[in-house]
């Protein structure tokens, strides 16, 4: 139930997590999550590798390298910055709306300028900014979804959010087939598609204020916003250990995946080897929707987590190493559709688990936003820590099977990390 509070705004007398959500409400969850994704992703996997190798035709890994963790560490400080302020913002419209509606603008304009950058710096710059609106976006969506959607329901809306998110991914590289040609609309559509659907969610969303009396502002509540103690919170620092990992070694491979497929694999023409990449991702992406599809709903009615995260992360693992000795399309196909199937439990189960470990359940934007820290750094240190190990034993920095062995190692480190978490089974 809401009230009108003192001043006329909205206050609430009863949880949020009490009141479940209906389809119109998971429908613009998932648009939302989708658009967000297909904006933000696309370059990351596919887009700023064609800008590299449009501004770095010889080096086009190193640019790569440089310029995705620059941008990397915006979202590391504009996640968990904005989720707290989130939580302190109170106006006629919500305290997630405006971040959500302006992050999504700026985002648009920030693609516009990657598009056009001239040079590395340029590049850089807009980068750090995309990722830094993004970000704002990213973490008041994810604390929306815990101020709305309540325990019983968050395995099938996380189910919904991870299948958001990989459509995202096989839409941005489908974008990419057809517009190969055409950078400017490749890096704008995307964005211009984000504000659309963030916009839906912004309407259709319930964003009351709540109750609670806020502290006053300081600059320790600032620093807090990047830091949840895991001594007092156990359970809160292993999730965020196993993200953190987790994302690492995911990144390590997407980071380079067209470079994959022309280095390691062979294949020369830019466009075969996009195409290639696309239709690998719309295997992995069916694999996804088949098990992500029914792993949330057996979640939330077994009641367990644990199971569902630590062991579909040990078979993403194998996916990895079965890349790093591929040797035909074919091999990697069938990676990607073993990968595919894995991510799909994972990251249905995931985000359910997470939001259930939360220190603060009424408070989600600043803890979560420091979970989305775990999403963020790894973006920043996944190429740097790849680009080394491609470079062992090669000149060229093309040794693949290190880099993927290093991956799947750490990604079983991941998987091994949710194993002691007591709060959920």
């Amino acid at each position: 139930m809401a009230l009108s509070g003192p001043r006329g705004e909205t206050v609430l007398t009863q949880p949020v997590s009490t009141i479940r959500v209906g389809r119109g409400y998971l429908a613009a969850l998932g648009f939302a999550q989708f658009g967000l994704f297909v904006a933000l992703l696309s370059p990351v996997f596919v887009s700023m590798q064609l800008k590299a190798q449009q501004l770095a035709p010889d080096s086009p890994e190193t640019l790569v390298g440089q310029v995705l963790p620059i941008g990397a560490l915006g979202a590391l400080i504009a996640n968990p910055l904005i989720g707290a302020l989130s939580d302190r913002t109170r106006t006629r419209w919500g305290r997630r709306r405006p971040y959500l509606v302006g992050g999504v603008v700026l985002l648009t304009v920030a693609l516009g300028l990657v598009a056009a950058a001239p040079d590395q710096l340029t590049l850089t710059l807009a980068w750090l900014l995309a990722q830094i609106a993004a970000n704002a976006v990213l973490a008041t969506l994810i604390a929306s979804f815990a101020d709305n959607v309540p325990e019983v329901q968050r395995g099938r809306a996380s189910s919904i959010i991870a299948l958001a998110q990989n459509v995202a991914i096989l839409a941005g590289l489908y974008l990419a087939v057809y517009l190969v040609g055409n950078l400017p609309v490749l890096f704008v559509l995307p964005g211009v598609l984000a504000v659309v659907l963030v916009l839906v969610y912004a309407v259709v969303a319930r964003d009351e204020l709540p109750a609670y009396e806020l502290k006053k502002f300081t600059v320790v509540n600032l620093v807090s916003s990047f830091w949840t103690n895991p001594i007092k919170n156990p359970d809160f620092g292993l999730a965020w250990w196993s993200r953190f990992l987790i994302t690492l070694g995911t990144f390590m491979f997407t980071t380079y995946r067209l470079l994959y497929m022309e280095r390691h694999l062979g294949i020369e023409d830019v466009a075969e080897a996009t195409a290639a990449v696309a239709f690998g991702v719309l295997l992995y992406t069916i694999a996804l929707l088949i098990s992500a599809a029914v792993s949330g709903w057996l979640s939330d009615r077994t009641g367990r987590r644990k199971v569902f995260v630590a062991g579909s992360t040990l078979v993403f693992a194998v996916g990895l190493v079965m890349l790093a000795h591929a040797e035909t399309v074919t091999g990697f196909y069938v990676a990607e559709v073993v990968m595919g199937f894995a991510f799909g439990i994972y990251a249905a189960v995931d985000t359910a688990l997470i939001v259930d470990v939360l220190p603060n359940a009424d408070r989600p934007g600043k803890d979560l936003g420091v979970i989305n820290i775990a999403n963020a750094l790894p973006q920043s240190l996944a190429p740097a820590l790849a680009l080394a190990l491609l470079g062992i034993g090669s000149a060229t920095n093309d040794n693949y099977v290190v880099m993927l062995w290093g991956a799947g190692i750490v990604t079983v480190i991941g998987a091994l990390v949710i194993i002691p978490i007591r709060r959920v089974r």
